[in-house]
């Protein structure tokens, strides 16, 4: 019995002992601090220097590398022929503003116009009450699951929201058609859409514990509700947007100052004449994702606005690839859908983009050493943001050296409403470029008939472009 008692002691002794190390080893001790401390000498005049500098100022004005601010200029050697520049205002349509950028330039040949804009409105409205029915019918899918589990909690905790990438617009476009601008003009609520959504997934977050409820009592009459459900999302739409025309009158004024007559058209006559010969299928979606293996086929699960459009599936390549099938694209004349980290050493007054643009290291004496692959691990870098590739110059070799965006930020904004960007940039933070598959070697293309691997929707990598 004292042995027992004895062993009972020594075990509790060595818990304490076990505890008291985690404890030491998880706290910053004053011997650690002090330690800590020797990285900043206040007494130095450099780091007094620095820190009067940088606690008054920008860090990227300081940062910024002089030796790099005139090195690219607005010359390009191969341009797609694009005129006219959107603005996206306060909304995270950039994925709609630039899919349509890719095809305005189409609109234009096709009319022989000078400038055309489609209605992002009209569109905007459609993907909405889409990704609110797609929603509540995941919702019904999943009913018999727990609600904390992470799928249903994936689906709850964003029910819709304005994000999208191309095969979003792609989607849409394909079942809804197009209208122009001046049909169905911008609103305040599709300018500023943050207020309109968040009340939207307020409603959208009540309606899905309903369906949750109806579908597992073994309501036959669940869809019936969802449908009614849907109406109100419908009527909260068109009381922000307008109410999308379902026929209309236009006439348009070509190059040579020729007006022509009124004709009438629906959506989706008026698309399939302004962009003739559209087919989703022809465009391919290619990602350069190094934490994934090259030349495979992958599929995002559920990743999609249109209950019966397609998912976002991508064939996943290295940088040298995409750009050698984005030359070909831009030296015929077609922009192309892109999307990129764009806030990573982004100077905004000239518009340009270069890893060498901010010289952080220099300044804190303190190393950033993260590579592509690890950054995107990490968190640090994903797709935020997507633009029209438009633009790209060569070497003597035919070696890519800067290339060009059509951005949605307004006119204003960077290089007259373009950002410009380093070869070495895109290597760094370029993400997704959609080509036309005539652009691609058939190599390349054999790899759309694999089976794709199916990635989940709330993979960090796969957060959509705003």
């Amino acid at each position: 019995m004292k042995i027992n008692n004895l062993f009972k002691l020594v075990f509790i002794a060595g818990i304490v002992l076990i505890s008291n190390t985690m404890k030491a080893q998880k706290t910053i001790s004053d011997k650690d601090l002090q330690e800590i401390k020797k990285s900043y000498d206040a007494n130095n005049s450099y780091m007094k220097s620095v820190t009067n500098a940088v606690s008054n100022n920008d860090i990227k004005d300081l940062a910024l590398n002089r030796q790099n601010v005139a090195i690219t200029d607005g010359e390009f050697k191969y341009k797609v022929d694009v005129k006219g520049i959107t603005n996206q205002k306060s909304s995270g349509r950039c994925w709609m503003f630039t899919g349509l950028n890719v095809l305005r330039p189409k609109v234009q040949d096709n009319f022989k116009i000078n400038e055309f804009y489609f209605s992002h409105n009209y569109l905007y409205f459609w993907d909405i009450l889409e990704k609110s029915n797609l929603f509540l019918e995941q919702i019904i899918a999943t009913a018999d699951k727990d609600i904390m589990s992470r799928e249903v909690n994936h689906f709850f905790k964003n029910p819709v929201n304005d994000g999208g990438v191309w095969n979003s617009l792609a989607n849409v476009i394909t079942k809804y058609g197009a209208v122009p601008k001046s049909i169905m003009p911008e609103t305040h609520s599709s300018n500023n859409t943050s207020t309109m959504i968040r009340l939207i997934n307020r409603k959208l977050r009540e309606d899905g514990l309903q369906l949750r409820e109806a579908q597992n009592a073994g309501n036959k009459a669940v869809r019936n509700i969802k449908i009614k459900m849907l109406g109100d999302i419908y009527k909260i739409l068109a009381i922000n947007l307008g109410e999308p025309p379902t026929k209309f009158m236009w006439r348009f004024e070509d190059k040579d100052g020729n007006l022509g007559e009124y004709k009438e058209y629906t959506p989706k006559s008026f698309f399939e004449q302004s962009v003739p010969g559209f087919k989703q299928n022809d465009y391919v979606m290619l990602m350069n994702d190094p934490t994934r293996e090259y030349y495979k086929l992958y599929e995002i699960d559920m990743d999609r606005n249109v209950m019966e459009g397609q998912n976002w599936k991508y064939i996943n390549l290295p940088s040298n690839d995409i750009k050698k099938f984005a030359i070909e694209s831009i030296k015929a004349n077609d922009a192309m859908y892109a999307s990129c980290d764009v806030g990573k050493q982004l100077e905004k007054k000239s518009g340009v983009l270069d890893p060498k643009n901010f010289d952080y290291e220099s300044l804190f004496d303190v190393k950033f050493g993260m590579d592509k692959k690890q950054r995107i691990l990490t968190g640090e870098s994903g797709s935020s943001h997507g633009m029209a590739l438009v633009a790209v110059d060569v070497d003597k070799d035919g070696k890519a050296t800067k290339w060009m965006f059509e951005n949605s930020w307004g006119s204003s904004y960077g290089h007259n409403g373009y950002l410009i960007f380093t070869d070495d940039w895109f290597n760094e933070y370029m993400f997704r470029v959609v080509v036309l598959k005539k652009y691609i070697d058939a190599k390349t293309l054999k790899i759309l008939d694999q089976k794709p691997t199916l990635l989940p929707a709330w993979d960090p990598m796969f957060s959509t472009d705003d």
